[in-house]
């Protein structure tokens, strides 16, 4: 009997806007010998604070009560104690936050799709960089808006101009969505003229601000700036009358397997993202959550300034490599903290193209910048993620990667 052809069901149209992470393709190449990877922004494991955790779960699940509630469904907006952690933490950012004002999610990435379900009809626009995000993108793009790349730097679109551009698309202007500190991919910050630019623009487009900040608790050097929620609260008087979303999350600071991270918003904003989660998946694992409040509200400061320390000898390391061995006519940023370079090659060198042949002749790996522009541009530009390699392997690789340009 010859077998039937495989089934392929009518997909949901959105689907043709969903494509693989270039990213999460990349990070299969970690399993391959001697390859040096500048690919994934992931955290370095020698952080992870197990002791702490094992610790932490041994004590969630220290008697039948505690066990019983660690191990149950739990309320959608998450864990109380840690909900007052994290509002006492934004409040230290200048963000008076109550536990009403806060959700947690499983990952800031989580918090990136709840708020593409909840904000964007089809054919709404985005605002962002370019580049910005791939991860972002991804989230966005499933509920099928377009995007416009803003520079608040310069203020390049006045919003009478962006208004028409989105109504003749169908649509309107939604929400602006930017890491402000130490972006991923570029590292770059945006300026305190910048912050203001873009609320400003948010303001007379009557949008939503959605602030990722990711990388925020990485600064090695440089002085630190307001959140841009902190900014429009003092303007505005308070996180209820406040446009922007803040998303925070653990994962880079004590680690990304717990998968926590949280929406900090006005409690309207809260409340439409709670049922969200009700439709999602109910709640976020309970027992993660205690386990991260504990640790948290343990060593969450001492985490920090060893994330900060060992992060900034490896960001030293790949900026030195790049102004020794790098060949003219290649440029890139000098981030003050995070965990991203940028580098822009010269013009008529594909990056794409450049990857296939340092991952098969000098075993390295990066990711073409391509993948961050929602337009298809940045062609000649790729980002070097220094999270992960040693220092020695941070200059090996570079010097391999120069020695193929």
């Amino acid at each position: 009997m010859t077998a039937a052809p495989a089934f392929e069901p009518a997909f949901a149209r959105r689907m043709d806007r969903m494509k693989a992470s270039e990213i999460r393709e990349l990070l299969k190449l970690l399993e391959r010998p001697g390859v040096i990877s500048f690919a994934g922004g992931i955290p370095d494991p020698k952080l992870f604070p197990a002791e702490a955790a094992a610790e932490a779960y041994r004590e969630a699940l220290a008697n039948p009560a505690a066990a019983a509630a660690a191990l149950q469904y739990s309320v959608s907006e998450g864990y109380l104690p840690l909900r007052a952690w994290i509002g006492a933490h934004m409040a230290e950012q200048g963000v008076p936050a109550d536990p009403d004002n806060i959700m947690i999610t499983a990952g800031s990435q989580q918090g990136l799709d709840f708020l593409g379900k909840l904000l964007i009809n089809p054919r709404d626009t985005v605002l962002t960089l370019a580049p910005t995000y791939l991860g972002a993108l991804q989230a966005f793009s499933a509920y099928e808006p377009r995007y416009e790349s803003i520079r608040p730097a310069d203020g390049n679109r006045t919003p009478e101009a962006l208004r028409q551009s989105a109504a003749a698309a169908g649509g309107r202007v939604k929400f602006a969505y930017f890491v402000p500190d130490f972006a991923n991919p570029t590292g770059e910050t945006l300026s305190l003229e910048a912050r203001q630019n873009l609320l400003d623009l948010a303001r007379e487009l009557e949008a939503s601000v959605v602030e990722d900040a990711a990388y925020r608790a990485l600064r090695f050097s440089g002085e630190p700036l307001p959140s841009l929620q902190a900014l429009d609260v003092a303007a505005t008087g308070s996180l209820e009358a406040s446009r922007v979303v803040y998303l925070g999350t653990f994962s880079k600071t004590v680690a990304p397997g717990l998968r926590v991270g949280w929406v900090c918003a006005s409690k309207a904003m809260i409340a439409k993202l709670v049922l969200i989660t009700q439709a999602s998946e109910l709640n976020v694992s309970i027992i993660n959550q205690i386990v991260m409040q504990r640790i948290a509200s343990r060593l969450h400061g001492d985490l920090i300034e060893r994330a900060r320390e060992h992060y900034r000898l490896k960001r030293d390391a790949l900026l030195a490599a790049l102004a020794a061995h790098m060949p003219a006519g290649v440029s890139w940023t000098r981030p003050e903290g995070g965990l991203f370079v940028w580098v822009t090659l010269p013009e008529g060198v594909d990056g794409a193209a450049l990857l296939a042949r340092s991952v098969e002749e000098v075993n390295v790996a990066f990711v073409p910048g391509g993948a961050f522009h929602p337009d298809g541009g940045g062609a000649n530009t790729i980002r070097l993620s220094y999270s992960l390699p040693s220092p020695e392997a941070i200059r090996e690789g570079v010097r391999r990667l120069a020695s193929l340009l």
